[in-house]
């Protein structure tokens, strides 16, 4: 059943599971990314501290949440404040350039392989490194995609260019009336095209990213697969940690590897066949 879990031992040296992961890349038949948000935390997208302060420091004041998720939830008491807010929190994590190299160094690592990756994260670092966007399923959605709130119907929509208009007119944490988003169907307020509740919208992309992940592990069944799981917690551990725990035990050709800072085990039952690794996935990758 795969319940009793095996946690790695706190320690500081790990070449032997670094060189063992370095084999299981080049070696395996395929390679299975799934990435978390402590993937995006380890590439520098940090939402709480210097970098909250830094951009965030008046609705701090005003409002008084301290990090940027809080900000997320925060029941603004107009339109142009909550889009002042979220354009600001877009242009941050979607549109600026972040990451301190550790997307990039994957892209390096994995790019001659057959990979396919499935991602919670939702900041497009992935293809800004130069993955390939043919092979990856973001499951939760896209800061860079806005959707009717109703909705109304199953379709999404780039913000980039509307998200930056806010950013430059808005004024005292407020954007101009006129640029509250508006669904071009039914006129209603859009919204995020991020799963947080049933109103999340699974556009066409979607699906067809969705079809493409069933259909390379069902090309590679039996194979000698690597599952490489990066900073996945235990918030949403259905969507790509259980999976991979079920898709390596029915496998005897398959290895999970975990990397994960504080939170790297592996079940019992597939203990033989994992690599757990817990400690900086930043750093663990810049010494591979």
């Amino acid at each position: 059943m795969l319940e009793k879990w095996k946690t790695t031992d706190v320690k500081t040296d790990y070449t032997a599971e670094i060189n063992r992961l370095k084999d299981e890349i080049q070696n395996a038949d395929a390679i299975v990314i799934g990435a978390g948000a402590g993937l995006s935390t380890a590439a520098g997208f940090t939402y709480s501290g210097e970098r909250f302060r830094r951009y965030f420091s008046d609705f701090e004041d005003k409002f008084g949440f301290h990090d940027m998720y809080s900000g997320g939830f925060y029941p603004f008491p107009t339109q142009e404040e909550q889009w002042a807010y979220w354009s600001r929190f877009i242009y941050c994590n979607r549109y600026m350039n972040v990451d301190n190299g550790t997307y990039k160094a994957l892209f390096e690592l994995v790019k001659d392989k057959d990979y396919f990756i499935i991602t919670t994260n939702v900041d497009h670092q992935f293809q800004k490194a130069g993955f390939d966007k043919a092979r990856l399923f973001y499951t939760q959605g896209d800061y860079g995609l806005f959707q009717c709130s109703e909705p109304c119907h199953a379709q999404t929509y780039d913000n980039e260019e509307i998200v930056k208009d806010m950013i430059e007119f808005q004024k005292d944490m407020k954007i101009p009336t006129e640029l509250i988003p508006r669904c071009p169907k039914c006129g209603k307020p859009m919204s995020m095209n991020l799963r947080s509740d049933d109103t999340f919208v699974e556009d066409e992309g979607w699906h067809d990213a969705a079809l493409r992940y069933e259909t390379f592990l069902g090309e590679h069944d039996g194979q000698h697969i690597l599952f490489l799981e990066l900073g996945v917690g235990m918030n949403t551990p259905g969507i790509i940690k259980f999976p991979f725990w079920k898709m390596t035990a029915k496998n005897e050709n398959a290895v999970y590897a975990c990397l994960n800072f504080g939170e790297a085990y592996a079940p019992d039952e597939i203990s033989e066949q994992s690599i757990c690794i817990n400690g900086d996935i930043h750093e663990i990758i810049d010494t591979m």
